[in-house]
C-alpha cells in the first residue's frame, strides 16, 4: 500500500512539474511574428567606439561622437545588404538625453557582421533644423523605403525643450534631406509644439521586399510614447495626426494596469501588413509599483505586439499579454539603463527572414532573427 501511494505521488509530482514548465513557455498566437532568436555568440553587434571622431559643424571642433553609447537602431535593406542607422551619444553630458545624439551607419551582408562608417551620416548642423535639434541631437530613428527606392527616416528632434518627430529622405541612406517637424502644418499647427516620438510607418512585403504601403490611398503610421496614436500623409513628410470628434488626438491603444506595458506603449519598427491584419511591434515599459506585472522588473522595457484590422488600421483586434522579447542577456540588463531594456526600432526583411534590431540598456545594439518557415516561441515568461 505504501509503495502504491509513493508511486502515485511521484507520478503526480512529475506531471505537476511538466505543467509548471509548460506554463513558463510563451506560445505566440498565429497572427504574431516569432519567435525571434538571438544568434549565439553574435550580440551585441554594435558597441561604442571611443576612437571614432568627426568635426562637429555646430562647435567646429573634433568630437568623439560615439564614445559613450550606441543604441536604438533603425534598419533597412539596400542592394541586398542590411544597413543599420544607430543612435550614438558623445560624452558631452552626464545623463540620458543630456548628451548630443547623432546617427551612425553600419552595413552588413548577413545582418550579423557589420562594417561601420567612422563618421555619423545624420546629425544636428547649422541648417534649417538646428533650432529643433541642437543641442540634444537626432534620436531614435525608424526607417522604411518606397517602391521607387526613396528611404524615409522618422526620428526625434531634441533641442532639450520639446521632443518633436521629424522626417528626412534619402536615396542611399547616407545623404539626407531634412524636411522638418512632421506635424508642423497640420490643423494650423495645433500639434506642432506637443511632445511627439516614435513613428512606425505601415509597410508590406511585396516581390520579396519590405516597402511602404498605403491604406485607402494614403500613407499611415502609428506614433507615440505614452499611448499609440495614428497619422496619415500623402507625401511621407507632412503628416496629420488622427483626431477624435472633440479635436483631440485619437488614442488607438494605451498602457494596461498589471501588464508589462503598464507604464508606456511606445511604437517600435515599421508596422507590417499581413494577411491577418496589421502587426505593430512596440515597446512596453513596466510600471515599478503595484500597477505593473510583478513577473518583470519595474521600469524595464519589453517588446510586445498588437494586431490592427487591415482594412481599418485604427481598429485594435488583439494584443499579446506577455512580451515576446524581454531583457534576459547580461548586455540587455547592464548599461546606462540598469532596469533592463530591449528597445525595438529596426526590422529588415532579408533572405526570407526578419532581422529585428534593438537597443540594449540604452548602451548597445543587438539583433534577433525570426524565420517564418520555422515558427517558434517568444522569450520564456520566467527564467528556467
Amino acid at each position: 500500500m505504501n509503495k502504491l501511494y509513493y508511486f502515485a505521488t511521484l507520478i503526480l509530482c512529475l506531471f505537476g512539474a511538466q505543467v509548471t514548465i509548460a506554463q513558463q513557455k510563451n506560445i505566440l498566437p498565429a497572427w504574431a511574428l516569432g519567435g525571434f532568436v538571438r544568434p549565439a555568440g553574435k550580440n551585441p553587434i554594435i558597441a561604442p567606439d571611443a576612437d571614432a571622431t568627426f568635426t562637429d559643424p555646430m562647435s567646429n571642433t573634433s568630437i568623439h561622437w560615439e564614445s559613450n553609447d550606441t543604441f536604438n537602431p533603425a534598419a533597412a535593406v539596400i542592394g541586398g545588404k542590411i544597413v543599420v542607422l544607430y543612435r550614438s551619444e558623445d560624452k558631452s553630458g552626464i545623463n540620458i538625453g543630456m548628451r548630443t545624439s547623432r546617427l551612425g551607419y553600419a552595413i552588413s551582408k548577413d545582418g550579423l557582421h557589420f562594417t561601420r562608417k567612422t563618421e555619423p551620416v545624420f546629425y544636428p548642423g547649422d541648417d534649417s533644423q538646428k533650432e529643433f535639434e541642437w543641442p540634444g541631437g537626432c534620436e531614435d530613428p525608424r526607417v522604411a523605403v518606397t517602391d521607387d527606392g526613396t528611404y524615409v527616416v522618422f526620428y526625434t528632434q531634441w533641442n532639450r525643450k520639446v521632443p518633436r518627430l521629424g522626417a528626412a529622405t534619402s536615396k542611399d541612406l547616407i545623404h539626407w534631406e531634412k524636411h522638418g517637424p512632421m506635424f508642423q502644418d497640420a490643423y494650423n499647427g495645433k500639434f506642432f509644439n506637443i511632445a511627439s516620438k516614435s513613428a512606425s510607418i505601415l509597410t508590406e512585403t511585396k516581390h520579396d521586399k519590405q516597402v511602404i504601403a498605403k491604406v485607402n490611398g494614403k500613407y499611415f503610421l502609428y506614433w507615440g510614447e505614452q499611448h499609440v496614436y495614428g497619422a496619415t500623409s500623402t507625401n511621407l513628410v507632412d503628416w496629420a495626426p488622427l483626431i477624435d470628434d472633440k479635436g483631440d488626438l485619437l488614442i488607438l491603444a494605451s498602457p494596461r494596469k498589471g501588464y508589462f506595458d503598464s507604464d508606456l506603449t511606445e511604437c517600435g519598427p515599421p508596422a507590417i501588413l499581413t494577411d491577418k491584419g496589421v502587426v505593430l511591434l512596440y515597446n512596453g515599459k513596466n510600471h515599478p509599483g503595484n500597477g505593473g506585472d510583478i513577473r518583470f522588473n519595474g521600469n524595464s522595457y519589453c517588446a510586445g505586439q498588437m494586431l490592427f484590422d487591415k482594412a481599418d488600421p485604427t481598429k485594435l483586434i488583439a494584443r499579446l499579454d506577455v512580451p515576446f522579447l524581454r531583457p534576459m542577456q547580461p548586455f540587455e540588463k547592464n548599461g546606462q539603463y540598469v532596469n533592463g531594456t530591449v528597445f525595438i526600432e529596426g526590422m529588415a526583411w532579408l533572405k526570407h527572414k526578419w532581422y529585428l534590431y534593438y537597443g540594449c540598456a540604452d548602451s548597445r545594439v543587438a539583433v534577433a532573427i525570426y524565420d517564418p518557415a520555422r515558427r517558434g516561441e517568444g522569450d520564456p515568461i520566467t527564467n528556467e
